[in-house]
């Protein structure tokens, strides 16, 4: 059976994960470099990782496998992912696939470059509550698909 890997230091829907995560009865592997409150489930596991790094990214992407589920913002961390045959979806509800990730570490390295030429600063725009209803909705859609794809109910 498929799990959920989530790269937790940063990460704004974790709540979100454990619900749906409990209503298919997944496992989740909650990765983080400090102590984080994870709920006393069996199925939910908090992975502490030093504090080097792209540890936590390290842990991620030696884990995870075909079918798994990873939950990241990072690009570099998705497109690694992707290689090892995992679904990716960011914290606002995007998805990453094969197609686009080229795209995404494209616009990433272009807006660093900006950043770095002080001609751009500031980052991604606040979190919303229609962030967190995209991510919900990418995460169950993502979940029901990989259960299809491996015959569960």
């Amino acid at each position: 059976m498929f799990e959920i890997f989530v790269d937790a230091d940063s990460c704004p829907v974790k709540d979100e994960i454990y619900r749906v995560a409990h209503r298919y009865a997944l496992n989740v592997h909650v990765v983080a470099n400090q102590s984080i409150q994870v709920p006393k489930q069996d199925a939910f596991r908090l992975v502490l990782v030093g504090n080097r790094f792209d540890e936590a990214d390290d842990w991620i992407a030696e884990h995870t496998g075909a079918g798994d589920i990873v939950v990241t913002g990072d690009f570099l961390l998705a497109a690694r992912c992707l290689e090892r045959g995992s679904r990716v979806v960011g914290p606002r509800g995007r998805v990453f696939a094969d197609a686009t990730i080229g795209e995404a570490l494209a616009a990433r390295e272009a807006q660093t470059f900006l950043r770095e030429m002080g001609i751009q600063d500031g980052g991604p725009p606040p979190f919303q509550e229609r962030d967190r209803s995209r991510f919900l909705r990418r995460l169950d859609e993502l979940v029901v698909a990989v259960r299809k794809e491996h015959g569960a109910p």
